[in-house]
């Protein structure tokens, strides 16, 4: 039992807690970058500055996460700021012993600022255990473009996460107001539960895209495009949703860039322009 004791709290002293508190702030037409603090594994980077616009990238020298350590992010985009955020690598979250690996995100975008939140793909390995929050506030006037991507297992290695847990809770606020909240919740048996059509039929990479705001006019701009995968658009409450799923994750990048990179979609903006990250294209 000593034995037992000891090796947990061991275990429980080798965990990475992180935080990264990071704002962007715009002078003279051109994004620059204006507090920035970092703990234990996270860093952020801005290695360029394109067209008025800040690029920010986000890494982890820890390597991945495991069970139990727990990562914060809080990021804000001041006033008439412009701001894309990207990850060095996609994100790899190990098989715990246990305890659950927990992300906590909080991103504000200030009046007449955007932000185009572009991480590369979380990828849950084995038994992982991951429990993540993300709180969006926004401006009326602000700009949104936010994705994030699920691979369940290395599938170029053709890996199965046939157990685990991912609970995933989402909460995107207007001036106060929430506008928009969705949780996904797949805890035991993942393998069996994506193996249902109701699921993902079998898929293993999955994303969203939220698009604030959003309209019936950029739904259907992107509706036409051609995809590889599955994907879903809709539009309601001043905001426009883009569900995707594929077989692996590569085919899922291609979809993303696809849609991000549509020309009709920057057109239908008429504001935001994503420009996507050049580590995606490694």
């Amino acid at each position: 039992m000593r034995r037992t004791s000891a090796l947990a709290d061991e275990f429980a002293e080798n965990r990475a807690v992180g935080r990264i508190a990071f704002s962007a702030q715009q002078k003279a037409g051109t994004t620059r970058q204006a507090r920035l603090f970092e703990e234990g594994p996270l860093r952020l980077r801005c290695p360029n500055s394109l067209a008025g616009a800040l690029e920010a990238m986000i890494v982890n020298t820890a390597g991945g996460v495991a069970g139990g350590d727990s990562l914060q992010l809080h990021l804000s985009v001041d006033e008439n700021a412009r701001l894309t955020v990207t990850t060095a690598a996609a994100e790899k979250i190990y098989r715990s012993l246990g305890a659950d690996a927990v992300i906590d995100v909080y991103l504000k975008v200030e009046s007449g600022a955007a932000l185009a939140w572009l991480p590369q793909e979380t990828i849950l390995f084995d038994r992982a255990r991951l429990r993540r929050t993300i709180r969006i506030d926004v401006a009326q006037d602000a700009q949104l473009v936010f994705a994030e991507t699920v691979v369940f297992g290395r599938t170029g290695r053709g890996e199965e996460v046939a157990h685990g847990r991912l609970i995933d809770r989402w909460h995107l606020y207007c001036e106060g107001r929430l506008l928009h909240a969705e949780s996904l919740r797949l805890d035991g048996a993942i393998a069996e539960k994506l193996a249902h059509r109701a699921v993902t039929g079998g898929n293993v990479a999955i994303a969203t895209v939220l698009i604030y705001p959003g309209d019936e006019m950029i739904a259907e701009a992107l509706r036409v495009q051609k995809f590889c995968g599955e994907v879903g658009l809709s539009a309601w409450k001043g905001m426009a949703i883009a569900r995707l799923c594929a077989r692996d994750g590569a085919t899922l990048k291609r979809d993303l860039i696809a849609l991000l990179g549509n020309p009709d979609f920057a057109a239908a903006q008429s504001g935001l322009r994503v420009a996507l990250p050049r580590l995606w294209a490694s």
